[in-house]
């Protein structure tokens, strides 16, 4: 059983310099230690997944631009996520708003590279099997 995430997550990037929050708005009409619940589909960047400090993958079109102007000295860039895909795996029994429940095991792809994970939940009371 994992631990159900929230809305004030903590997230980090693979390639992020620096941690990351969680936003959920209230769609799914679900609180969890007094803030909306998460789903898999909470997976929006600037919505859901705010940037991560800079990027350090060269499969980001800002990072190779920079450090193809720096004539090869490697340049990380102000992060963009780029996320597609929902979350992965939700939880197998737990749906809010027909959607399976996040939880903390859950990781996201970012289309640069990168995966996020959740580094804390938000809450420790609920877990979501």
């Amino acid at each position: 059983m994992g631990m159900h995430v929230c809305m004030g997550a903590t997230l980090q990037c693979s390639f992020g310099a620096a941690p990351s929050t969680l936003g959920v708005l209230p769609v799914a009409g679900v609180v969890t230690s007094s803030v909306p619940a998460a789903t898999i589909m909470d997976n929006k960047p600037f919505v859901n997944i705010l940037p991560f400090g800079t990027c350090n993958s060269m499969a980001n079109p800002m990072v190779a631009a920079a450090t193809a102007a720096a004539l090869g000295a490697f340049t990380p860039m102000p992060c963009i996520p780029v996320t597609a895909a929902p979350w992965a795996p939700g939880s197998p029994t737990v749906l809010l708003g027909n959607m399976p429940a996040l939880q903390d095991s859950s990781k996201l792809a970012c289309n640069w590279g990168g995966v996020i994970q959740v580094v804390v939940p938000g809450q420790f009371t609920s877990m979501v099997p």
